[in-house]
């Protein structure tokens, strides 16, 4: 249980009616999930909008709704935050949520077009090897230490990306290797998160259908590092005629890897 309040921290908020002592018991942005005393994300999805399930989750208990346009017929003792962006919202609200995860291990994601799965996957493997407590979050599966937990998204939602996260530094966890999608970039999964370090495989042409262009493809691929902090590292494959691309606006200590060019990590195929 939370205070609306601290809940709300960093969010940047438009309008609010209602009372932010409240407190809220769990999160939803899906209204079948909705219970007493949760707080409801309406999110304008590419498949259906959240808004118009708002009068559904406040039947089954919602207590905070969060919105980017706030109905015209509101209802007493339901708390009303109207935000900018809802989806933005939501990555916050589940990281304060669950007591900011990410900034107690170090986070660091994975991403590129291939590669993604088995970097994470590796990293993961190497680093129980050395005797670290660590989590892995990816399309395969995620895992803490030897527990497996079934996979359905390469980056989860941010509730359940939190709530991950959470369990692993509850459960003592060091590290966490993760995919980062595209995909979640740009839906704001990963918003909120504190990352020591991004990796970056490739790029090709694929996934167009959801980006429409290449161009918006490296865009979402470059954010993330675009918003790593001074403290992070960024590292990128030089090989790959769009790697220094990837760190033309990090503020992030830039570091690249390579088998034919020059770089900071000279790599080689053994066998």
């Amino acid at each position: 249980m939370k205070k609306l309040k601290d809940i709300l921290y960093g969010v940047s908020l438009q309008q609010v009616i209602g009372s932010t002592e409240s407190d809220v018991l769990s999160l939803a942005f899906d209204s079948r999930l909705v219970a007493a005393g949760t707080l409801f994300v309406a999110i304008k999805g590419t498949v259906s909008d959240g808004h118009q399930f708002i009068d559904r989750a406040i039947d089954s208990g919602a207590s905070t709704i969060v919105c980017e346009t706030i109905p015209e017929q509101t209802t007493t003792g339901v708390n009303y935050i109207k935000v900018d962006d809802s989806a933005k919202a939501l990555g916050t609200i589940a990281a304060n949520f669950f007591d900011n995860p990410s900034q107690d291990l170090k986070l660091v994601g994975i991403t590129g077009t291939n590669g993604k799965t088995t970097t994470a996957t590796l990293l993961f493997q190497l680093f129980r090897e050395l005797g670290y407590k660590t989590g892995l979050i990816s399309t395969v599966q995620n895992q803490i230490n030897a527990e497996i937990i079934p996979s359905t998204h390469t980056t989860p939602d941010p509730i359940v990306l939190n709530q991950l996260l959470r369990k692993m530094v509850d459960l003592g966890c060091d590290y966490c290797f993760m995919e980062v999608s595209s995909h979640a970039v740009v839906q704001h999964r990963i918003e909120g998160l504190n990352f020591t370090g991004a990796v970056f495989s490739n790029i090709t042409h694929d996934h167009l259908d959801f980006h429409k262009t290449f161009d918006n493809y490296l865009k979402a691929k470059k954010k993330f590092f675009d918003d790593l902090q001074p403290t992070a590292f960024a590292l990128t494959n030089i090989d790959d005629k769009n790697g220094l691309v990837i760190l033309q606006n990090t503020r992030a200590h830039k570091k690249t890897y390579g088998l034919k060019h020059l770089a900071d990590y000279k790599s080689k195929i053994i066998e």
